[in-house]
């Protein structure tokens, strides 16, 4: 999920059209935005919630604090492209970086070029991990690529099923936080086994850090010291940033270098980026220094939430994880989805956005919908008390 709101962005407006009957999906789209945006409070700013205008005017008004705007644009990868790489692997502590449009590129292109170096095709990942999820099966379609599983718990494997997984793989992939899982993370002590059992099976690591920028709290390690565990990192930039989209694989020179061809390679050498790269940069400067405060108030608005539920006699519930190990958490309930979309959005045009889109749980029992909350910026003028509130006016909602 985009997360935030460049301060240039006009506020909501006050005005949302009604909805019709024989509205299009596309329609039906954008007046479930506009509603969401309408809401006078909200637990987090979401990029999709603004006008393409209003996020162009906003790069335009802020992009001078990161890049000089009177330069020339980037010419495939030069200028604010190459600087964005270099502030990225700087915060990474690696030595070099390559942008790239897509995470799903930038992971694909990762793998196969470790595959290649190690000369073992198999990874070993979570089934939950976004590429097994999320990307069509594209590690084996495109690069030849083998996946294997050392745990279907929803958390992310231990040392010891890292060590003693039955078959060989090449690579490991970590995913940090492991969002479908409820953005989950293991300790500090864990992660680091984790590592050192990979390791000993002559194994590479790499770590699906779409969301690494706000693990440093959970962690209590700076981003540098987290990343560089892995021997490669890809990082996002609208996931947590605010961007407008983009990602960065970071690692050692050679493997980096391997990435730039095997991007040109993918369709990935665009011609000019300027505005996605800006908008990294914007996201590097502003919102990444935010993330601690945004986690830590992500456990008042969770537990809040959890109280609010009991309070209001919901027969069953679940806030996962608890408390959250991001700024990012699950909330179960047991309802159809319909029937909770339908409550979030009367609930936001009444004023107040809690919940936003709910779907049903795929690894849950029938009639069981899973939402993902979000607290950033707005969040943080929500007390405990606002939240217990929203929580009971949403109930009143349900049938």
């Amino acid at each position: 999920m985009p997360d935030t709101k460049p301060n240039s962005l006009p506020d909501s407006p006050s005005q949302v059209p009604e909805a019709t009957r024989d509205e299009t999906p596309e329609q039906a789209k954008q007046h479930r935005l506009a509603v969401f945006r309408s809401a006078k409070r909200t637990l987090a700013y979401h990029s999709v919630d603004h006008t393409m205008a209003e996020r162009l005017a906003a790069l335009l008004a802020d992009g001078a604090e990161v890049y000089d705007l009177d330069a020339f644009a980037d010419l495939y990868g030069d200028g604010p492209v190459a600087e964005l790489e270099r502030r990225t692997a700087e915060e990474l502590g690696f030595p070099a970086a390559v942008f790239f449009p897509t995470g799903t590129m930038a992971q694909q292109v990762a793998l196969r070029c470790w595959a290649a170096r190690t000369g073992d095709p198999t990874v070993a990942l979570h089934p939950l991990a976004h590429p097994e999820v999320h990307e069509r099966q594209t590690l084996g379609q495109l690069s030849g690529l083998r996946t294997v599983h050392p745990t279907a718990e929803p958390r992310l494997p231990t040392a010891d099923e890292v060590r003693d997984f039955e078959e060989p793989f090449g690579t490991l992939m970590l995913e940090l936080p492991l969002r479908d899982a409820g953005y989950v993370l293991p300790t500090w002590d864990e992660l680091v086994a984790v590592v050192d059992a990979a390791r000993e099976r002559d194994a590479v690591v790499h770590f699906d850090g779409a969301r690494l920028w706000e693990t440093t709290a959970h962690f209590g390690r700076p981003l540098r010291e987290i990343a560089g565990l892995a021997d490669s990192v890809y990082v996002s930039f609208y996931k947590t940033l605010g961007g407008l989209s983009g990602a960065v694989l970071a690692g050692p020179e050679s493997l980096v270098a391997q990435a730039r061809t095997w991007r040109h390679r993918y369709g990935g050498q665009l011609f000019q980026q300027f505005p996605t790269a800006l908008s990294g940069l914007l996201g590097l400067r502003r919102e990444l220094p935010e993330l601690p405060s945004y986690v830590a108030h992500a456990k008042v608005v969770a537990r809040a939430i959890h109280e609010g539920l009991a309070a209001a006699g919901v027969p069953w519930f679940r806030v996962h994880p608890e408390p959250p190990h991001t700024h990012q958490f699950q909330v179960w309930l047991p309802y159809e989805a319909e029937v909770l979309n339908a409550a979030s959005l009367q609930q936001a045009g009444a004023g107040v956005c809690l919940f936003r889109r709910w779907l049903a749980n795929p690894s849950g029992p029938a009639g069981i919908a899973v939402t993902e909350v979000t607290v950033n910026a707005p969040g943080l003028e929500w007390s405990a008390e606002d939240v217990r509130a929203a929580v009971a006016d949403f109930v009143r909602l349900l049938p």
